[in-house]
């Protein structure tokens, strides 16, 4: 069965409660998105990444499944996440409509970073539980634009990961300290990009 998603507004106002509507062979199914919160007001609320509240000011892309978020370490410049918006500790456990959303996000972020960095080339990866280096419980995939020389062995870039990780995982575990970026540079950045989806 094939299907088609959009988001329509129900009713004849702009104001009104938004949807899906599943297109299929057997007609046409409405789901309610969670609240019936139009987009407008989805932006003013806070994201949850694992039992973190992420600052709507952080995310500059977003979909009724998935967001985009600048990141606290980056590796690279213009190394973000896409997250699902429901919180799911594993790849597995997404639905088949927000593993496709997760990934069609991500294919749009990174052509438009890549873009916008002058960068050749991109990396994606997900970290898929603890033992793979994933420190915080909620499915994300790195998007991470590359340059010519960024790394002298291509695959040193996975050990900066593991690193920024677990320096993250020390500060959680630890309250030891650590060189994050500041909420201003961080909203600073996401507001530019933020820019390249208008």
């Amino acid at each position: 069965m094939t299907k088609l998603q959009l988001l329509y507004p129900l009713g004849l106002g702009l104001g009104g409660p938004f949807c899906f509507i599943n297109f299929c062979r057997r007609g046409f199914q409405t789901i309610p998105l969670s609240g019936g919160a139009s987009p407008a007001k989805m932006s003013t609320e806070f994201y949850s990444f694992g039992p973190y509240k992420i600052d709507p000011k952080e995310v500059f892309y977003s979909t009724p499944l998935s967001y985009a978020m600048v990141n606290l370490r980056p590796v690279v410049p213009g190394h973000v996440l896409v997250c699902p918006r429901r919180e799911v500790k594993r790849f597995a456990d997404l639905t088949v409509e927000e593993t496709q959303d997760l990934w069609l996000t991500a294919q749009k972020i990174g052509g438009r970073l890549e873009c916008f960095h002058k960068a050749s080339s991109l990396t994606f990866t997900i970290q898929d539980g603890p033992k793979a280096g994933q420190t915080v419980p909620h499915v994300h995939i790195h998007i991470l634009p590359r340059k010519d020389g960024d790394f002298e062995r291509n695959d040193e870039i996975y050990d900066e990961i593991d690193v920024k990780e677990n320096e993250l995982k020390e500060k959680l575990n630890l309250d030891k300290e650590r060189k994050d970026r500041s909420l201003e540079e961080m909203c600073k950045e996401a507001e530019e990009y933020r820019s390249l989806f208008v």
